[in-house]
């Protein structure tokens, strides 16, 4: 149902080194989030791409007769379970996690 919307950000270097130097992370909500307080650059680059997803996640949600919380939800899922070791993520009580060579923690809810 979700396709993640990172591969577009990913292009980003800014986007890209904030997320290598553990600055943002996936939520399990489809959004980034920060788990560490965030510069006001860091917090400007992530608000302006969960505005993105956001947009993404109204429109395919429509088509797919979800709403966006759930097609947000499904889209996190997918965003976490795409991560590289290194990089941050929400886990399912909240907090965060770094990514090692297993998999990732996530909600059993996800597909």
């Amino acid at each position: 149902m979700a396709t993640a919307p990172a591969s577009a950000q990913q292009r980003d270097p800014a986007y890209a080194a904030a997320r290598a130097a553990g600055q943002v992370g996936e939520k399990t909500d489809g959004y980034l989030g920060f788990p560490s307080a965030p510069s006001a650059d860091v917090r400007h680059m992530a608000d302006d791409i969960n505005i993105k997803r956001k947009a993404v996640y109204a429109e395919k949600a429509q088509a797919n007769s979800a709403t966006v919380e759930e097609y947000a939800f499904t889209a996190g899922c997918l965003a976490i379970s795409r991560t590289v070791p290194g990089e941050r993520y929400q886990a399912p009580d909240g907090s965060w996690q770094t990514r090692t060579a297993a998999a990732p923690l996530r909600d059993n809810r996800c597909p």
